[in-house]
């Protein structure tokens, strides 16, 4: 099982930066998918999640200027983030996750790092 992200790297403030992740057909088939970040000296935390039926759920600090979108043909799911702030510098996360009964089933991609800076 493998989850791969891509589309980090450098934006001035007010900018705007799409991720994508891409991985295998079962995961994106039945899995939630979401997408999280973790800032230098912070925890990781959850910045948006999109479900097999793809309703949506935002963390307050990105909400009306992130998106989350998934393609279940071309087996990705994307963030399109906009109106950056150079507090979304952090490093992203791809994450596949599906409940089973009272267990969570997570898979991790690799990071991607986001800088927001002039």
């Amino acid at each position: 099982v493998q989850l791969q992200a891509s589309g980090g790297g450098l934006v001035q403030p007010g900018g705007s930066l799409r991720l994508s992740c891409v991985g295998s057909g079962s995961i994106f088939k039945a899995f939630d998918m979401a997408w999280y970040r973790q800032a230098p000296g912070e925890q990781r935390e959850s910045v948006a999640v999109i479900s097999t039926s793809g309703s949506t759920n935002y963390a307050d600090s990105v909400k009306g200027r992130f998106t989350i979108s998934r393609d279940t043909a071309e087996n990705t799911v994307s963030l399109q983030m906009n109106s950056l702030r150079p507090d979304d510098t952090a490093v992203y996360y791809c994450n596949a996750h599906l409940q089973v009964f009272e267990k969570v089933i997570n898979y991790w991609g690799k990071g991607t790092l986001v800088t927001v800076s002039s």
